[in-house]
C-alpha cells in the first residue's frame, strides 16, 4: 500500500503553478514586450496563456501612425526572465 502511494506521488508534477503565478508570468511578459517597442507605434500584445515549457510567448502587432502594421514574436525565458523581440514577420506569402 505504501509503495502505491509513493509511486502515485512520484507520478505527479513536481509543482503546480497557481493561477496567480500564471497571471504574474503573463503580466511580466506583456510589460517586458511593451518596454521593447517603439513609443510611436500602437501595439496589441497577445500573450499565450502558458507558453511552452521553457518560454513565455506573445504575438505583437504594431500599427504606425500611417496605418501600416507589423507582426513579431516576443519571447521570455521563464528561467532567467530575459525578454526578446523577433524581427517582423515578412508579409509576403
Amino acid at each position: 500500500m505504501r509503495l502505491a502511494v509513493l509511486l502515485t506521488a512520484l507520478a505527479l508534477p513536481a509543482h503546480a503553478s497557481t493561477e496567480a503565478a500564471w497571471d504574474e508570468m503573463r503580466d511580466r511578459l506583456a510589460q517586458g514586450c511593451e518596454a521593447l517597442l517603439p513609443a510611436a507605434a500602437e501595439a496589441v500584445i497577445e500573450v499565450n496563456p502558458f507558453g511552452s515549457e521553457t518560454y513565455g510567448v506573445a504575438v505583437v502587432t504594431l500599427t504606425d501612425p500611417q496605418g501600416a502594421t507589423e507582426r513579431m514574436a516576443c519571447i521570455m525565458d521563464k528561467a532567467s526572465g530575459e525578454i526578446e523581440l523577433t524581427a517582423p514577420f515578412d508579409e509576403t506569402p
